[in-house]
């Protein structure tokens, strides 16, 4: 099979897939109320939207792949479309700031766990100064956490800062 023949077909099904779901989801919206209550929208009100893009991009696809194929498509190598090599060491950083979080969000509290977070994903991401990072993950989620509990009512942990944070937090 030619080159060009396996990428119509794999075009055609991609659209038709996307026509199926959508076509599937709008069923599945179909069966839900779409109004409810007073506020006039119901469970069935973004179903149908999703719905509703899904079966329009299928169809602009589909309509493409019978016209001559995707326009603008990219290219098959790598490099030339600009992509970078996996780096492992980034990905353990950035893996290690996300499994710090969970652990520390807790019994450290928000604002510690996500200075850990930045930290980690700074680090991964290429920094070489801790320290300078470690001051703005704390101020950053020092923010993020007053924001959270003060103006939205949310309560997050406030962990090991709790008696500095005041009644803040849980």
């Amino acid at each position: 099979m030619s080159g060009r023949l396996r990428a119509a077909l794999v075009e055609l099904a991609i659209a038709a897939a996307l026509l199926a779901l959508g076509m599937f989801v709008a069923l599945i919206a179909s069966r839900m109320p779409a109004t409810s209550g007073f506020s006039g929208v119901g469970p069935g009100a973004m179903p149908g939207i999703v719905a509703t893009g899904l079966i329009v991009v299928g169809l602009w696809l589909l309509g493409e792949s019978l016209t001559g194929g995707w326009r603008q498509r990219e290219p098959d190598d790598p490099a030339v479309r600009g992509e970078h090599a996996f780096l492992a060491r980034g990905f353990v950083w950035v893996s290690a700031g996300l499994f710090a979080q969970m652990a520390l969000i807790h019994t450290a509290g928000f604002v510690i766990a996500a200075a850990a977070l930045f930290v980690c994903v700074a680090r991964g991401f290429g920094s070489v100064r801790p320290l300078r990072d470690s001051a703005i993950g704390a101020a950053l989620s020092l923010g993020i956490f007053s924001f959270f509990v003060k103006f939205l009512n949310v309560n997050l942990p406030g962990g090991w800062l709790k008696p500095i944070l005041g009644a803040a937090g849980i």
